[in-house]
């Protein structure tokens, strides 16, 4: 992901999850490790948009549901995707063979994350590092058919969200999907993020 992703991924998650709307651009700059210029450039689109209001070094998210279409349509998704295969295992037996390491995305972080889900699904979607990727190549070798693992490249702050991706990336991630049934997960996960 860019830079740009990884401070809208923090600032609508802490949004979202942790009902902080109120920043300073210093934080984000010092929790990423970049320039306070980095911060103001990723705030330019979304201050255009009304999406936020920012008041010196300060800014406030005013419409987090605005903020979560535009990050999904923006999303880098095919960008990060760096292996698929096919597997005959269920959904289920592959995502128990995933090493520990790897992050549960799309389909199989909706599940993880909520005990159910709104619809069957057929592939199974995962971040790694390169590590991670080593070992998932080992365990689902390159094989004909249709893809039903996808490795994505995980960014360096993924993991501070857990072994599931944060329910607004598991949003965007699943709006760039072709599946008949992601409109059914993305319905269930807007009503979810923003009820």
């Amino acid at each position: 992901m860019t830079k740009k992703e990884i401070i809208w991924r923090e600032i609508l998650h802490s949004a979202v999850n942790h009902k902080a709307r109120e920043f300073t651009q210093k934080q984000v700059a010092e929790r990423f490790g970049v320039s306070l210029s980095t911060v103001f450039h990723a705030l330019r689109e979304l201050r255009q948009l009304g999406i936020v209001h920012v008041t010196g070094r300060n800014f406030s998210v005013e419409d987090p549901e605005k903020f979560l279409s535009l990050w999904a349509t923006h999303h880098a998704f095919r960008r990060a995707i760096q292996y698929t295969t096919h597997s005959d295992l269920s959904v289920r037996e592959i995502e128990g063979l995933l090493p520990s390491s790897a992050i549960l995305a799309c389909y199989s972080a909706f599940r993880a994350m909520y005990g159910t889900i709104p619809a069957d699904y057929d592939k199974v979607y995962v971040y790694a590092d390169a590590d991670g990727l080593q070992e998932i190549r080992r365990r689902f070798p390159s094989s004909k058919g249709y893809g039903n693992v996808t490795v994505l490249k995980s960014d360096p702050f993924l993991a501070s969200y857990g072994l599931v991706t944060p329910p607004v990336q598991t949003y965007a991630d699943i709006w760039n999907l072709e599946d008949w049934y992601a409109k059914d997960f993305l319905q269930r996960l807007h009503a979810a993020i923003l009820p």
